[in-house]
């Protein structure tokens, strides 16, 4: 019966690791331009987190996932995730810039 349900459900399994290598291509993209910005802060001494921003990016998607049918609250604690990491790496790569710098 195993046999069967995996059967069933393989081009299910495959659309959706289809779309999850998508996903993983966009997160990259999205990094890209972390990097960018990070690099930006450190050279311009602004701080790697800004609160407002945060905000509105958290708010931002939670919106846009309330309004493709998703759950709001599931998209703005995925977000707050995504931009506490982000916010590490602007903050890894400015550490990284002054190590540099000092050497």
């Amino acid at each position: 019966m195993t046999q069967d349900f995996a059967s069933l459900l393989k081009p299910y399994r495959a659309r959706i690791d289809a779309l999850d290598e998508q996903i993983i291509d966009l997160l990259r993209l999205r990094y890209d331009v972390i990097e960018e910005v990070g690099r930006l802060k450190a050279r311009e001494n602004i701080p790697a987190t800004l609160q407002d921003r945060v905000d509105e990016v958290r708010e931002n998607a939670a919106r846009l996932g309330a309004a493709k049918g998703l759950d709001e609250s599931f998209i703005r604690d995925l977000y707050a995730r995504l931009i506490t990491h982000s916010c590490a790496l602007e903050e890894a790569i400015a550490q990284d810039l002054k190590t540099r710098k000092a050497s």
